[in-house]
Formats: structure tokens, sequence, C-alpha cells
């Protein structure tokens, strides 16, 4: 059987071939199609106040149509960038396909952002305008005077002062014929900020043909019923959203979108995934994390066929302890910001627990040295992306402004992704982490997921973050940042338990020689853990002691 699977997947692959017409816009071209159905589902909505709304394509291709119109009045044309910062409403999709049919670059942001970072991107973007929920406009408000770029102030959830325009007011005013902007494929469209796990966020540019690009992400619930929906739990600042946005509607499936605010909350997840008619579920690690924590006898999903995991790797126990849970097999993808999937454990290829799967159709990923020769299976070294030719659609053209970073990592015949994997001898793809990440101690190479992994075994972890910490002996030591379970408290018998625990698990070098019992841990917006914090952390802690 698991021959039979990856053959399947050899020949999806061999079958392949990107077909991108030199003139593309999603909103026009995808979403009109699957409007010419008046009754195709497009999305199943729960509102903040948990009221159910289910809207078609042929409503979204309208609405699209009216704030496109509403928008063009304001001013907004073609090559202007507007930042994109709602909640998880459909207002979202409708403002995002209407700066499609403008020809407009959407700059999409979470809610979460500070007044110092939207300063930053309004400053980095030259940003001409705004689309934004009216908690965060207040933050707008704060910044407005040292943004001279600014001319287009447009505030969702109720009227504003002065020069605040009212979405819902403008929208209905418009008129509802609009004509579209023709857009070549290769014109810009989207520019997402990185989530800056080990750096200031970049400006990731994409094309018009980035959402063609997803048709491969799409590979991963293609098999899923058409009268299912499809959860990815995403704000829509994080190109993690833009994975579903497209990669669903390109087959003209539905999305299942709750406007839940604040925490993640589990309990609520776990019931939506019982209530309603959810084919495939998406998340970070951190909310399977939390699932595994619940009871999960106590739920039933009856729709559910596929979980998916991807922002950072799925620790192995927490993968079994869901699947034996709940009967539901959990895949892993990985991609960036900058890409599409790149690699996934797609159905039929059979999983291997703890492996990222092999690379997705349309790309060829290899696993190279730092000269940019391909290294052998069980070599550890750098994700990268073959270019020339076998370039992907949906690799982004750069990074905006930043020439000198754009040639760093789109360089020579690859590009590279700043993270560490070896492959083994069926081409499947084991994640080690960022570059930056792998930690270096007594001439020793220790990847933290590695040990993050057999933390999360112990009975009292429920997460963890493993860095480097300095030492003046080895270079660097393993610490691990530790979070306990409910009913565990902190104790240094408690540590010295958890660290027998990884030495009889792994080498005794991979042990975490320090262990700090935490709260919470850090987290980019997309909910990744920031090691580069805890490792900042760690250097100015160590000179401290050393002072």
């Amino acid at each position: 059987a698991e021959r039979q699977g990856i053959e399947a997947y050899d020949a999806l692959c061999s079958g392949f071939r990107w077909d991108v017409p030199e003139h593309y816009n999603f909103a026009v071209d995808t979403i009109g199609m699957w409007a010419s159905d008046p009754q195709r589902l497009a999305m199943i909505h729960l509102s903040k106040d948990g009221v159910e709304r289910r809207i078609t394509f042929a409503e979204f291709a309208a609405r699209s149509d009216r704030v496109a119109a509403a928008l063009r009045a304001q001013g907004v044309g073609p090559g202007d960038r507007v930042m994109v910062i709602l909640p998880r409403v459909p207002e979202w999709y409708e403002t995002m396909l209407a700066l499609m049919k403008l020809g407009a670059i959407a700059i999409p942001g979470t809610t979460l952002l500070t007044a110092r970072d939207l300063l930053y991107r309004i400053e980095s973007s030259g940003a001409k305008g705004v689309v934004i929920d009216n908690d965060v406009a207040d933050r707008i408000d704060q910044i407005a005077e040292f943004c001279p770029s600014l001319a287009v102030q447009v505030s969702f959830g109720g009227a504003r002062h002065e020069p605040w325009q009212d979405f819902g007011r403008i929208v209905a005013a418009a008129p509802a014929e609009f004509t579209p902007e023709p857009t070549r494929s290769d014109a810009p469209f989207l520019i997402y900020f990185t989530s800056g796990t080990t750096a200031h966020p970049k400006m990731v540019l994409h094309p018009h043909s980035y959402p063609l690009g997803h048709l491969v992400t799409g590979h991963m619930w293609r098999e899923t019923p058409q009268d299912a929906a499809i959860w990815a739990i995403s704000d829509g600042g994080w190109a993690f959203a833009a994975w579903f946005f497209f990669g669903v509607w390109n087959q003209g499936k539905a999305l299942f979108i709750h406007d839940f605010r604040g925490r993640m909350d589990p309990v609520g997840m776990l019931t939506n995934l019982a209530t309603y008619p959810i084919a495939a579920f998406a998340a970070p690690p951190t909310v399977y994390r939390m699932f595994i924590l619940q009871d999960l006898s106590a739920y039933s999903f009856p729709a559910l066929q596929l979980a998916i995991s991807a922002g950072e790797p799925l620790n192995p126990e927490v993968i079994e302890t869901w699947e034996t849970s709940t009967g539901v097999p959990m895949r892993e993808m990985y991609g960036q910001t900058e890409s599409v999937a790149l690699l996934a454990n797609f159905p039929p290829l059979p999983v291997r627990p703890g492996s990222t799967g092999k690379p997705t159709p349309g790309h060829y990923v290899a696993v190279i040295d730092d000269e940019g020769n391909e290294l052998p299976p069980g070599e550890e070294g750098h994700i990268a992306v073959k270019l020339g030719a076998s370039r992907p659609y949906g690799l982004f053209h750069g990074y905006w402004g930043d020439p000198d970073m754009t040639a760093e990592r789109l360089h020579g015949d690859w590009y590279m992704t700043g993270d560490r994997a070896q492959k083994d001898e069926d081409g499947y793809f084991w994640f080690i982490g960022r570059s930056d990440d792998v930690i270096k101690s007594s001439g020793y190479r220790i990847s933290p997921f590695e040990i993050e992994s057999v933390l999360i075994e112990h009975v009292a972890v429920a997460e963890s973050a493993v860095v480097a910490s300095p030492d003046p002996v080895r270079g660097e030591i393993v610490k691990a940042f530790v979070i306990l379970a409910p009913g565990y408290e902190p104790s240094d018998a408690l540590a010295a338990d958890i660290q027998a625990f990884v030495q009889k698990q792994t080498a005794p070098y991979k042990y975490p020689r320090e262990i700090e019992f935490v709260a919470e841990l850090p987290k980019t917006i997309s909910g990744k853990i920031r090691r580069v914090e805890l490792r900042e952390r760690e250097v100015q802690r160590k000179r401290q002691q050393a002072d």
C-alpha cells in the first residue's frame, strides 16, 4: 500500500504542468467562473455573536464590484498600495477581491499590530490607503501625521471622525456595475509582511499569478466533498490565510470562517468541528497542542476527513495522540510567506510521522550545502527550491524595496528558504529548523525541534521552546523554556525529572542543561515561536551575570 501511494504521488508530479496565461485576475477569472452558478456556496460564516451566514460566489462577485467602485471613488487605482486589516469577516474577502479588480496592491495585516508596527508598514510600503477595523483605526490616528503617503482612510465597524470614511456607507452608495482593470499575470498584486521570526519583517511581493500557484496547495483537500467546507485557523495578516483563500476557491469549494476574537478557544474550535460540515481543518501546531489537553473522546467529528498542520513541524507525540483519539488522519505541509506549499504529505502519499513530506507538484526542492550542491540522503543542509526553467509560479518575485535581500535569497540556481532539513532515501524531508535556530554545542549540531518533540512526550509538558544559551566552555548549551500542563507546578525536582526523561530518549549531549518554567512563549502573529527573542534574552542574561 505504501508503494502504491508513492507511485500515485509520482504520477501526480510527473503529469503536472504550469499553465499561466499572459493576463489573469483571480477575482475576475476564477471567482467570475464560479459565480456563473448562482447557488454555488463560497463561505459558511459564523459571526462573533454566533450568527451563521451562507454566502455564494455570486454574492462575493457582486459585493466586490461595489467595494471596488467605492474605493475607486476614494482615489484608489492601479499600483496603489492599500493595507487591509479586518477581523475574520466576509468584508475582508470582498476588499481583497476588489483590490484585485482595481489593479491595486493589497497589503494584509493582523488586527494585533501596534501603532509602531503600523507606522513601519505604512512607511516601508508607501501605502496610499487603509481599509481597517475600527479598533485598529485608533492606532492609525496616533501615527497618521507621520504617514505622508496615506490619503485614503476607510474604517469598518461604525462611523468615525474625518478623514475616515465608513466602509458600509461608501459601499452602499457605490454603483453596482464595475469594469475591472486588465491585469497581467506577472503584475504586482499582493505584499505580505513576513512574521519576523529572525529579523525585521520583510515585504514579500507576489504577482497576479500567485493564486494559480495555490492549485498545488489545494491538492491536500482535493478529495473532500463538494458540499463540505474547509476551515483554516488564520488571521488575514498571515499568508496561511492566502493558502486557503486561493487554494479552496480555486476548486470552487466553500470556506468555513469563524470570527472569534481574542485568544484561541480549543473547546469552541472542537465544538465547531463537531457541529458544522467541515471536511478539512488546518491550524498551526499550537492549536493541536491545545487540543490534546482536552478530552477528545467527548467529541465526534462526522464530517472531518483530514487535519492539516503547517507553520512549524508538529511533534510526532501530538500527531499520535490526535489520531488515536479522533481517528482523523493528520498531514503536514511546509511552505513560507514567500511561496505556496513546497513540501506536503499529500493524499495518497503515505505519512511518515515527523516528516514534512515530499515536494509539491511543480516544485523541485532539494537539500543543498553552502555552495549550492545537492546533498545525498541523510545529510543535513539548506532547504532550497530550484529556479531557472524549473521556477514555480507560486514563488514570490522578491522583497519590495530590498534588492540586496532579494539577491541573497534568490541566489544563483536556488531560492534559499533559510530552513534546514535532511532527506531520506525515499525523498521524504525531515525538518531540522531555521538556520539561525540550530544549536552548536561542544562541536555537536542540535535541532531544537528534535528536543521539543521529546519534551512534549513528558506528561508534565504542555509546550516548550528550545534555544541556544551562551556557555564559556561548550560555546552554547541547550536551554528549554517549558509551559507546564494543568495540574503541575514548577520545582527543581520536576526540572530534574524532565532532564532525566530527555536523557533517556536522546543522545546525552542533547538534553537541556537548563530549564525555565514560563507561563507563555513569545510568538509571531502567525503562531510561530520566536526563538530569536528567547535567544536574545539568554545572551543578555548571561552578559549581566558576567558583569
